[in-house]
């Protein structure tokens, strides 16, 4: 009785291989070398015979069995014997490993170990042995190598890769070559030469029989009693025998066929067909030459016999059959691409369809419609997502089989090392023995040499078997190495997928949102289904990414922040929902072509040293993983003359010892301080504290500004990153004392005021079209503006977007705020020039900055198109705007001591009709 099958055959892929007729090509004597053939050379089928053991009881036992290899579904059929129709079982190579016994009972032993099963097998010879793992291996590397089918053009897509291919086979066989020697084959038992040997006999018959197929086994009794009486048949009527007897030596480029179920039938050579005399052409349907067995007459001349015209013409039929099959997926071809260009015309009618609608109800129709293309976009992707896990999992059990052969492997050598110490040893004995007097006996001699002689076999054997697996350990090391780069492309293009599903429903938001617009207070006559329509869209789903492994969205981003702010006007709320999806969107598009490249190149970083390389990677922005060790870094380069060991534990311990002026203005923005972050609104979270003590710290740290607002979302942003907070503290001193300049944060706030008079300059030399637009509505950027200045875009930012300006803006200083806020200004400039009522456009500046969600576009924006954008301007206007900014204020404190001197020269008495009735009652 067999083994286990690996898997039940279904009723699509039968376990006999494919194909009208399976004859191999007999391979010449001379063509017995175990190196590789050409391509455009007939390929050596891999068959024979070898004993397989199994059964279970009084049975159990080696069963000599036909094995042959199918190169299409890289599996090894065997039968009981080279002329039976059916395989009685097959082996799935594409997952097996090989592994040879040096020390097993019988020579020639080796197993083929499959995640189901274990198949153990024993060739004739050790050379058979060698010559079959080899093969197995060059033939599993072959099949996951193989390129894919197309479905047309084959014939030049063959000629194209062909080459390809070629090389990658040499370069597999010199690998191999590196690990084992290629084997030669060995004559008569390899091959479809082996088929014409006599059945290798087994001491009894019936346990050579397999009973678990047993119904397969009388099938192919049948089929063989059939064939062997056909065959006599046709030789008494004539011209095939003649034939046979005339072809027995085969002629030059054509070799003879035999009838074995081991090989699924080759294309013929290409040769034109001749028309044969009407004489010699039977009437009746063309009948091809049936099977025939050599355990009955006439096999050998069967054997023989050359391709006739009836074989030639079968041969044509079958070219004209894969020319039909080939035709019919052009066909197939031209129908998707029709309805690919069908889908894009209902597209376009749909769009125009609802660019003409005039009435709300035609308008929700097609809303739905996009609803219905968005869920079969959703099933796509789970369908691409089942299949990553499916693959996820193939990889999973690769792993597990490599680590398992790198475990025999050590057994193996370590099994080995100790052998070889026993050699030694014994070595060592026999040349002290040879060294003793010549009193030893003969016989003793005799028997040490012997000895010496098995321990010498012994050695050679193990080192095969070392060798022969360090090429198995190699080959399924660059199976599993393809493996994992199929999984690769699949995730890129799920997380492609993705982000395309974001747009559509981007998109699909977007339309809502004109819909609800467009009804206003007019709702239609479908409010109660737009309504539920913006609720749906509005329901956040956290979980829809997170088996996918890419990039998951949750209700909080890395720093805390809340993806989409929680905002009591509904209409914000939809806009904050479609920034969301377009912001995941743009993250999905980058992954692979952006931030995967940056990432590992900040890897490779292990020492910081001011370069232009380091400039560029700043503003491309820091990955997350690696921003609180660059931050630290700039910080240090920063504040490294003002840091003293203690310094920070110092100033907190003098704020322990008496209260500082500005602690209750501290206490009253710690609850203002970023309320859409999770880490400043918790209750339980440990932030808040620490932000007490770093601003606390730097009230006494610089008493010339104490605090003032907007220090603390500073030094939130600063405990954000680094986490630590002396770092903090280091930082924000860093940024008010070095980066920015003096008296930014001053009671008069002069430079800060200065600096928006800068930006509106440099707005009317970079925007000349947004200034005018501007100015001809009276709107004052500064109300908007010098928010940004003062905390560094804290509050106008996501958080994304944000840290890049940050990582920037710490390396190259407050340069970078300008380039970001003119590029902001240049990001919308469109949609600002369409505004034409200041009221509109100060609404529309209010939230605009958080509309903006391609990080990229907006970095290139800041250093490329405002370019250029030189440090010595920038200190110019600062400086003429200061002096000018100055000269007003000395203006301001003249005319304010004018008007007290004049104050105080009336005297502060009220008239007497203006005394109010408090102070009269006073009074009396």
């Amino acid at each position: 009785m067999e083994d286990a099958p690996e898997r039940t055959p279904s009723s699509s892929e039968s376990t006999q291989p494919p194909g009208p007729a399976r004859k191999p090509e007999v391979i010449s004597p001379g063509d017995s070398e175990g190196s590789a053939r050409p391509l455009d050379s007939v390929p050596k089928k891999l068959c024979g015979y070898l004993s397989k053991f199994g059964g279970k009881g009084p049975i159990k036992g080696w069963k000599c069995r036909w094995f042959f290899y199918d190169e299409r579904k890289c599996h090894l059929y065997y039968s009981r014997t080279a002329q039976d129709a059916n395989p009685l079982d097959s082996i799935d190579l594409s997952s097996a490993v090989f592994d040879c016994k040096a020390d097993a009972e019988e020579e020639g032993t080796f197993e083929i170990k499959t995640p189901s099963r274990v198949i153990t097998l024993k060739a004739a010879t050790k050379q058979a042995m060698l010559y079959w793992l080899q093969q197995l291996q060059i033939k599993r590397w072959e099949f996951h190598n193989s390129p894919p089918a197309l479905p047309a053009a084959p014939a030049a897509a063959l000629a194209e890769n062909g080459p390809t291919l070629h090389l990658k086979l040499e370069q597999e066989e010199a690998e191999m070559e590196e690990f084992l020697c290629p084997v030669k084959t060995p004559p008569g038992l390899v091959g479809a030469a082996a088929a014409l040997q006599p059945v290798p006999a087994m001491p009894s018959a019936l346990p050579n029989i397999s009973l678990k197929h047993l119904g397969t086994e009388i099938q192919n009794t049948m089929h063989n009693i059939r064939g062997n009486k056909q065959a006599q048949a046709t030789t008494a009527h004539g011209p095939l025998v003649e034939e046979s007897s005339q072809s027995v030596e085969p002629q030059s480029g054509e070799q003879p066929l035999i009838s074995d179920p081991s090989i699924p039938a080759e294309k013929e050579p290409e040769d034109p067909p001749r028309s044969a005399p009407k004489s010699s052409v039977p009437s009746g349907p063309v009948q091809k030459p049936k099977r025939q067995s050599n355990t009955f007459p006439f096999f050998s001349d069967g054997l023989a016999r050359s391709r006739t015209a009836q074989e030639k013409v079968a041969a044509l039929e079958q070219q004209v059959l894969m020319l039909t099959k080939e035709l019919k997926s052009q066909k197939e071809l031209v129908i998707i691409l029709h309805k690919a260009l069908e889908a894009a015309q209902q597209e376009k009618r749909a769009s125009s369809a609802y660019l003409a609608a005039t009435e709300d109800k035609d308008r929700l129709e097609l809303v739905r419609h996009k609803v219905r293309q968005i869920a079969e976009l959703n099933q796509r992707v789970e369908a691409l997502e089942q299949g990553r896990e499916r693959l996820a999992h193939e990889a999973g059990l690769r792993e597990q089989q490599v680590q398992a052969l790198q475990q025999h492997v050590q057994l193996l050598m370590d099994k080995n090392q100790a052998k070889q110490q026993v050699i030694c040893k014994l070595s060592q004995k026999l040349t002290e023995d040879l060294a003793q007097p010549a009193d030893a006996t003969d016989g003793d001699f005799l028997s040490q040499q012997e000895r010496m002689e098995h321990l010498k076999d012994d050695m050679e054997a193990y080192r095969t078997q070392n060798r022969f697996l360090n090429s198995e350990i190699h080959q399924v090391t660059k199976i599993w190495r393809k493996v994992a780069e199929k999984e690769k492309a699949l995730l890129t293009k799920c997380a492609y997928l993705q982000a395309r599903n974001c747009q559509v429903e981007s998109k699909y938001l977007a339309g809502l949102r004109r819909l609800q617009e467009a009804t206003g207070a007019e709702a239609g006559n479908f409010p109660e289904l737009l309504q539920q329509l913006v609720q749906e869209a509005l329901q956040w789903e956290a979980g829809e990414a997170d088996s996918v492994g890419l990039s998951p969205i949750s209700e909080y981003d890395d720093y805390g922040f809340l993806t989409v702010p929680d905002y009591e006007v509904e209409d914000l709320k939809l806009l904050a929902k479609i920034q969301a999806l377009e912001v995941r969107s743009h993250n999905l598009l980058a992954l692979d072509a952006v931030e995967r490249p940056l990432r590992d190149r900040w890897a490779t970083l292990t020492e910081l040293v001011p370069s232009a390389e380091l400039k560029q990677l700043l503003r491309a922005g820091v990955p997350r993983e690696h921003r609180p060790r660059v931050w630290r870094w700039l910080v240090h380069r920063r504040v490294q003359h003002l840091q003293a060991p203690g310094c920070y534990q110092e100033l907190l311990a003098r704020g322990r010892a008496c209260e500082h002026p500005a602690a209750r203005q501290i206490e009253l923005d710690l609850n203002r301080t970023f309320p859409t972050n999770k880490h400043f609104t918790c209750p339980t979270s440990s932030f808040p504290d620490k932000l007490r003590r770093v601003l606390l710290a730097f009230s006494w740290q610089n008493p010339t500004i104490g605090y003032c607002q907007g220090l603390n979302r500073l030094a939130a942003i600063a405990l954000l990153v680094l986490e630590d907070e002396e770092s903090a503290f280091w930082c924000l001193v860093a940024i008010v004392e070095t980066i920015l300049p003096a008296e930014y944060y001053s009671k008069t706030l002069t430079a800060s005021q200065a600096d928006q008079r800068v930006l509106q300059d440099l707005l009317s030399e970079k925007l000349p079209r947004l200034t005018a637009h501007l100015g001809q509505h009276r709107v004052d950027l500064s109300l908007i503006t010098f928010n940004w200045f003062l905390v560094v875009f804290a509050d106008s930012l996501i958080s994304d977007i944000l840290l890049r300006v940050w990582d920037a803006f710490l390396y190259e200083g407050t340069k970078v705020v300008f380039r970001y806020a003119l590029a902001i200004f240049k990001y919308n400039e469109e949609a600002i020039l369409r505004l034409q009522d200041s009221l509109e456009i100060y609404q529309y500046l209010r939230f605009f900055t958080k509309t903006i969600c391609d990080s990229r576009k907006l970095m290139i924006i800041a250093f490329n198109d405002m370019n250029p954008f030189p440090m010595k301007q920038l200190r110019q206007l600062r400086a003429a705007h200061r002096e000018r900014l100055e000269a007003e204020l000395r203006e301001l404190e003249l005319l304010k001591a004018e008007y007290l001197q004049r104050r105080a020269s009336q005297g502060r008495a009220a008239p007497e009709g203006c005394v109010s009735e408090d102070e009269g009652e006073g009074d009396s």
